[in-house]
């Protein structure tokens, strides 16, 4: 019965070793954790100087200056948009990019017919409201401006001008 309670005492002191090592690297690993995520705070928000806070306010300042004025135009294109400055081009920049960006008109080039019916598809199905007599104006602006290339292979080459080496 003693040599029992002799190996019952030791599995004791070893579940107790056990029990204080798993503790440990409990610890260990929060205190990792806490570190980390200290570092990571510190590296989002920067240091808290009082110097640096008075800075942050000069900062916004100057890149609200070097901002893109609303209203330039360069080259017949309107800067701020990307859409070309023509007749209509307030309408077009009023209705179309209240729900997008000029970039899904600047990026595709379609006909008048196929410009029509993704207006109707968007007053169908995503809510674009209706356009009434602006429907033809936009319509002539974006015919005009965003109409299909006509451009199709290169140019022939002029080979009267050329000399061939036998």
């Amino acid at each position: 019965m003693s040599e029992w309670k002799d190996i019952t005492e030791l599995d004791k002191e070893i579940i107790r070793n056990q029990r204080t090592a798993y503790e440990k690297m409990v610890r260990l690993v929060w205190s990792i954790f806490t570190f980390l995520t200290l570092i990571l705070v510190y590296a989002i928000v920067g240091p808290i100087d009082p110097a640096a806070r008075e800075e942050l306010p000069k900062r916004a300042a100057v890149e609200t200056e070097t901002a893109v004025d609303d209203e330039l135009v360069e080259n017949g294109i309107h800067v701020a948009s990307g859409l070309v400055f023509d007749e209509n081009f307030d309408l077009v920049r009023a209705n179309c990019t209240a729900c997008h960006s000029a970039k899904l008109i600047t990026q595709n080039r379609m006909s008048r017919e196929a410009w029509d019916k993704t207006i109707i598809w968007m007053q169908e199905t995503q809510k674009l409201w209706d356009l009434g007599p602006n429907h033809e104006k936009i319509l002539d602006y974006l015919e005009k401006n965003y109409a299909p290339l006509k451009a199709g292979r290169r140019k022939n080459i002029v080979v009267e001008n050329w000399y061939w080496i036998e």
